[in-house]
C-alpha cells in the first residue's frame, strides 16, 4: 500500500493544501553554488586545461588533449549503423515527426509600408551557434538530442555543438546515433558545469556559443543560471510533472501508469490526478497499489507519489480546469469525453494531451511537439522549446522624408519633455526648414 495525499476542493483549506503539495525548492545550496562558480572561473581563465582537469577528476576519463575528448561525426555515424534496426527506425521516425512539427513554427520576416512611404517591419534571423547539453554515461537520452537539436536546425542555426559526459569512458551509441540523425556538427565528451562553462566562454578547442539548451543535473542547472546573460539559455527546469484530469471513464490502470510515467523520473517528480468521481479516484489508488510492485523503478515511484503525488476530488470538471490553471503543469492529460472543448479553457500548461488514447509518453518520444517544457508552474509565463528559441527578431525602420516631418516633431516634443536635447535636435535636423 502506498500513502498518497488526498485533497478535496470542498475543504476550507484546499487551496492552501494544494500550494503545499506544489511547493518545491531546488536542492542547490551554497556549497554547490560555490563549486560551480569556481569551475566557471577556472574554465574562463584556463580554458582547455581546466576542462581537461575537471573531466579527468569528475568523469574519470584519462584524456591527454582536448582532441581526445572530441567524438568524430564518423563515430556517430558508425553508432547509427551499429544499433539494432528497430531502434534506428524508431529514432528516424521520431526525428521525422519532430522535424515536421517544428517546420510549422518557423517565423518569417515581414514589412509594411505606410502612406507616406515609411517602411516598418521585422527581420528574422537564426542564432549563429548553439550548444546542446545531453546527459550521458549509463543513462541514454537520445530523445533529448532530437528534441533540442532538430528545432535548432530547422531554425537555421549554422553550427550546433553537443556536449555529453562519458563517465569512465562509457559512450552511449543511442545518443551518438541520435546526434547523427539530427545533424549535430561537433560532439565533445565533456559534461557538468565545466561543459557549460566551455560553451559559454569558449576555449581554444570549443567555440563559444550564443545559446545553451538541454537538461542536466543540479550542477549543470546551476551553471546555466550563472552564465545566463553571457549566453542565452532555454530554461532551468525543475522535476518532471504530470497532471491528469479524468471524468472517471478511462481505464484506471491506464491512468495509474500515466502517473507512474513521470514518477519514475526521480523522487522529486510530481504526479497528480484530478477527478469529480470519488469512486474512480479509489479505483486508481487500487490500481497504483496493484501495479507498483511490477515496476522496475518501484522505489523511486513510491517515494515520488508518497512525497509529492496527490489525488484530488473536485465538484465538477469546470473546477478541475480551475485547479489545472492554478497548477500550470508541465504535462496535462485531459482524459475526458470532449478534450478539445476543455482544452480551450486551459490557460497554463506546457503541453496538453487530449483524449483517452493520448499517453503523455507519446509526447516524450515521437508525437512531434517538443518535450522540453516549462516546469514548477513556469507555464504561467513560458512555453515549450521550439524553433522560435533559436531565432531572433530585429526591428526594421526606414523613415521616408515625408514621414520624418511628422515623426520628427513628435519625437522632438517627447525628447524635450525628457530633457534629452540631443535626441530632440537629431530629429529636428531632418525637418524641412521651409
Amino acid at each position: 500500500m502506498i500513502d498518497i495525499k488526498r485533497l478535496n476542493s470542498s475543504d476550507n483549506d484546499f487551496w492552501t493544501e494544494l500550494e503545499a503539495v506544489l511547493a518545491w525548492e531546488s536542492v542547490s545550496d551554497n556549497a554547490i553554488g560555490d563549486t560551480v562558480k569556481d569551475i566557471l572561473h577556472q574554465v574562463k581563465t584556463k580554458g582547455d586545461d581546466a576542462v581537461l582537469e575537471f573531466t579527468r577528476r569528475f568523469d574519470r576519463v584519462e584524456a591527454g588533449t582536448m582532441a581526445d575528448l572530441e567524438i568524430s561525426l564518423s563515430r556517430a555515424k558508425k553508432a547509427l549503423d551499429s544499433i539494432p534496426i528497430e531502434q534506428r527506425q524508431a529514432l528516424e521516425t521520431a526525428a521525422k515527426r519532430v522535424r515536421s512539427y517544428h517546420e510549422h513554427q518557423k517565423q518569417e520576416s515581414w514589412t509594411y509600408t505606410e502612406d507616406d512611404g515609411t517602411v516598418l517591419g521585422q527581420q528574422i534571423t537564426a542564432i549563429d551557434r548553439a550548444g546542446l547539453y545531453v546527459p550521458g554515461g549509463k543513462a541514454a537520452y537520445p530523445s533529448s538530442v532530437l528534441m533540442n537539436a532538430i528545432p535548432a536546425k530547422v531554425a537555421g542555426v549554422k553550427e550546433l555543438i553537443m556536449v555529453v559526459p562519458t563517465p569512465d569512458g562509457i559512450v552511449n551509441d543511442l545518443v551518438l546515433a541520435a546526434a547523427a540523425i539530427a545533424d549535430v556538427d561537433r560532439i565533445f565528451s565533456i559534461g557538468g558545469a565545466q561543459a557549460i562553462a566551455a560553451l559559454a566562454y569558449g576555449t581554444d578547442t570549443i567555440p563559444q556559443v550564443d545559446k545553451i539548451v538541454g537538461p542536466g543535473n543540479i550542477y549543470v542547472a546551476t551553471a546555466k543560471g550563472m552564465v545566463f546573460g553571457t549566453v542565452g539559455i532555454d530554461m532551468i527546469a525543475g522535476p518532471s510533472e504530470i497532471l491528469v484530469i479524468c471524468d472517471g471513464k478511462t481505464d484506471p490502470n491506464w491512468i495509474a501508469m500515466d502517473l507512474f510515467s513521470q514518477a519514475e523520473h526521480d523522487e522529486d517528480a510530481q504526479s497528480i490526478l484530478v477527478s469529480d468521481d470519488a469512486e474512480f479516484l479509489e479505483k486508481v489508488k487500487n490500481a497504483i497499489d496493484e501495479l507498483l510492485p511490477t515496476m522496475e523503478r518501484e522505489a523511486i515511484i513510491k517515494t515520488s507519489l508518497s512525497d509529492r503525488g496527490a489525488l484530488i476530488l473536485v465538484k465538477d470538471l469546470d473546477e478541475a480546469v480551475e485547479v489545472a490553471n492554478f497548477i500550470a503543469p508541465e504535462h496535462l492529460e485531459l482524459s475526458v469525453e470532449e478534450p478539445m472543448i476543455m482544452s480551450k479553457k486551459i490557460r497554463h500548461a506546457g503541453a496538453i494531451f487530449m483524449g483517452r488514447y493520448t499517453a503523455e509518453a507519446l509526447g516524450d518520444y515521437c508525437a512531434g511537439p517538443n518535450h522540453v517544457l516549462p516546469t514548477s508552474r513556469t507555464a504561467r509565463f513560458s512555453s515549450p522549446l521550439g524553433v522560435y528559441d533559436f531565432q531572433k527578431r530585429s526591428s526594421l525602420i526606414q523613415v521616408s522624408e515625408q514621414g520624418a516631418q511628422t515623426l520628427g516633431k513628435i519625437a522632438s516634443v517627447l525628447a524635450r519633455g525628457e530633457s534629452l536635447t540631443a535626441h530632440a535636435r537629431s530629429a529636428e535636423y531632418r525637418l524641412n526648414k521651409d
